[in-house]
């Protein structure tokens, strides 16, 4: 039986990829190739975070989503626990509230809670979004909501339109900061037939990826008003993240805004077209059905184990990796996720469905 090792082996050396968390692992030496055919002589200014180069991207950034200012980070990881920490300590108040699957809880060892003594409060139950209704029933003062834009644990779902403006309203209604953890935020224009800056325009901090869509190597950034961008530069030093040269990372955001950006409508087409082809075969459910963003989960009915090797063995012998799988609370159904991107278009559909048929068949 492979294990992971073995599999990590297996993916790298496919040729294609259907779905990839991160575009810039599959493509290192063509991503280093344009970094360097990018970097000016402006990467001389780059001293800790600072500098011309830092500075256009964080205008160009604020400017997409409508924002007064923005600032670069290592990691969403510490964009967002500074944002929460800025709202609550205006408000005077340690309560958050997110969803129960939200990442900070079940990914980020609880920072918030660690760092910060922020007290989370859980809006609503693990199987669907977040609804106004949900922040009713917190009592005590909050001093920031996050909601996730699209939520990944649930397939990259999003609220409707009015759902998302009402919920805007009542935190405003109770003075509550409305943060949006917005890490795939790049996906969710097309789903709402809608600007950046429009969406963003509900919230009073935002937080973006440039490595989950974009492809760049790592970095993020954290959007809002200017004063508590201001703060949140501050907050950047304490936690460790003013870095001495930053230049590699502000050259591949840019790149992934420039290249990758722009075709995203493209990857949600593609998204929404394949996963129609898989709920065809017998024995694949997707979430969404169908997809609002460029992502969503498949669900096999088959035992994991053989599930998997079957998926390996394809992958060895066809050269594309179509991707893993991990149990669900449902017996003898087992969850993968798929986020397409360029590399996702290098395999047709009816491909990518005959590849999936062939796994079905072999794990049965």
């Amino acid at each position: 039986m492979a294990d992971e090792r073995d599999a990590k082996a297996i993916w790298a050396r496919c040729e294609r990829v259907l779905g990839v968390f991160s575009p810039a692992a599959r493509d290192a030496q063509s991503t280093l190739r344009a970094l360097a055919e990018r970097a000016p002589a402006i990467v001389d200014e780059d001293r800790y975070g600072e500098g011309a180069l830092a500075e256009r991207l964080e205008a160009r950034v604020a400017g997409l989503l409508g924002k007064e200012a923005a600032v670069w980070m290592p990691s969403g990881t510490m964009a967002q626990q500074i944002a929460l920490r800025i709202h609550c300590d205006r408000r005077g108040t340690q309560r958050i509230a997110f969803h129960p699957q939200c990442h900070l809880d079940a990914h980020e060892e609880r920072g918030y809670a660690h760092l910060h003594g922020l007290v989370a409060d859980l809006l609503g139950p693990r199987e669907r979004l977040p609804t106004p209704d949900d922040l009713d029933a917190i009592h005590e003062p909050v001093g920031a909501v996050l909601l996730e834009l699209p939520a990944r644990e649930l397939g990259g779902q999003l609220p409707a339109w009015d759902e998302l403006t009402a919920f805007s309203a009542k935190a405003r209604e109770r003075d509550v900061a409305l943060h949006m953890d917005g890490a795939r935020l790049w996906q969710c224009a097309p789903f709402y037939g809608r600007g950046l800056d429009e969406i963003a325009e509900l919230f009073d901090t935002v937080y973006v990826s440039f490595y989950k869509d974009l492809g760049a190597p790592g970095g993020a950034m954290l959007a809002g008003a200017a004063a508590v961008i201001d703060e949140a530069r501050v907050w950047r030093i304490r936690h460790g993240g003013r870095l001495f040269t930053t230049y590699p990372f502000l050259l591949a955001a840019e790149r992934g805004l420039d290249e990758v950006l722009p075709r995203m409508p493209e990857f949600v087409a593609r998204a929404t077209e394949l996963a129609a082809a898989l709920v065809d075969l017998d024995g694949i459910d997707v979430l969404p059905d169908p997809p609002q963003t460029a992502m969503f989960h498949v669900f096999v009915r088959r035992e994991v184990e053989p599930l998997n090797e079957a998926a390996l063995d394809v992958a060895e012998r066809t050269r594309t990796f179509i991707g893993s799988f991990r149990p669900t609370e449902v017996p003898w159904t087992q969850m993968g996720e798929l986020t397409i991107g360029a590399a996702g278009l290098d395999v047709p559909v009816e491909e990518a469905r005959e590849l999936y048929r062939e796994v079905l068949d072999a794990s049965a």
